[in-house]
């Protein structure tokens, strides 16, 4: 695929990208159904036999069992981790509050700048975010770029944030939504050239001189990550371990044919779904095999 970015219009400057549900297959879906009640403190919304939707008041996680299915594999392209957003700084204290009282593990904890983040891996090993922003007017800009940097969080401080407060934490935050979702990519020019080239999202950091990109839309810090870190020239997700299966991002309805023409034009090919999305819903896979399921934003 060649390079689009010089031609290609970038989506509306306006907010209107949003994520909704991550689907994942998971070798025991009540195993990871606990550990995402207990750990993360999503609600069970909707289940049948080996499928299960959880979230707060929207659904956040799609879970597939596939039996006996091995771990993700980290040299693999697919999913580095789904980012949870938080409402607020206090709320975010809850949640490590919570941790902390129940001795869960977690990978690490940092400060971005733009944000405040705990970092945990399910047990499938599925990367798992919980942040939250900092206030959009503090962060810093220049040419398009937005400064972010991984430092030590503030744990004490974040914390903090919740007294005065009621400190009990009683699960995931209503208005908690799907910040951002940052993917494992095999080679970053061509990540770029269709997230970017293609979809009409905007490079705000570019970082590909240590392995990484981040893009958005209408403004954000960052929608989708990509990077190379253990997947540089690594292979699809293959079948029998647990992987993701798609990600779900809605756009407002002009912004969606547009985008689905573009493609089209392009030579993609997109597969549509559900009657209610049709004709302007689809499903396309980005040059990695991670799929993308474009839907009408509510």
């Amino acid at each position: 695929m060649t390079s689009t970015s010089v031609h290609t219009p970038r989506l509306a400057d306006a907010p209107a990208l949003s994520l909704g549900e991550v689907t994942l297959t998971v070798a025991d879906l009540a195993r990871s159904t606990r550990y995402y009640r207990a750990v993360i403190g999503l609600r069970v919304l909707e289940e049948a036999a080996g499928y299960a939707v959880l979230g707060a008041e929207t659904p956040l996680v799609e879970l597939y069992e596939e039996p006996g299915a091995a771990p993700a594999h980290s040299g693999h392209a697919g999913l580095y981790h789904l980012a949870i957003l938080l409402p607020s700084r206090a709320d975010l204290g809850r949640f490590i509050s919570h941790l902390i009282a129940e001795q869960r593990h977690i990978q690490g904890a940092s400060d971005h700048l733009v944000s405040e983040a705990i970092y945990l891996q399910d047990p499938d090993g599925h990367g798992v975010e919980v942040y939250a922003d900092r206030d959009a007017a503090s962060w810093s800009w220049q040419s398009g770029q937005v400064s972010m940097d991984t430092q030590a969080a503030d744990i004490a401080g974040i914390v903090g944030a919740a007294a005065g407060t009621d400190t009990a934490w009683r699960g995931m935050p209503a208005r908690a939504v799907m910040g951002h979702v940052h993917l494992q990519v095999s080679d970053l020019n061509v990540a770029r050239d269709f997230y970017s080239g293609l979809l009409g999202l905007n490079v705000v950091a570019d970082l590909s001189q240590h392995g990484a990109l981040f893009l958005s839309q209408g403004g954000y810090h960052h929608h989708f990550g990509l990077n190379v870190w253990q997947s540089r020239g690594g292979a699809a997700a293959q079948s029998g371990e647990a992987q993701l299966l798609r990600v779900q991002v809605d756009l407002p309805q002009d912004e969606l044919e547009l985008l689905r023409t573009r493609l089209i034009l392009a030579g993609l090919e997109l597969a549509g779904y559900g009657e209610q999305a049709a004709p302007h819903g689809f499903t396309v896979a980005d040059p990695f095999g991670n799929l993308l399921r474009f839907g009408l934003k509510s």
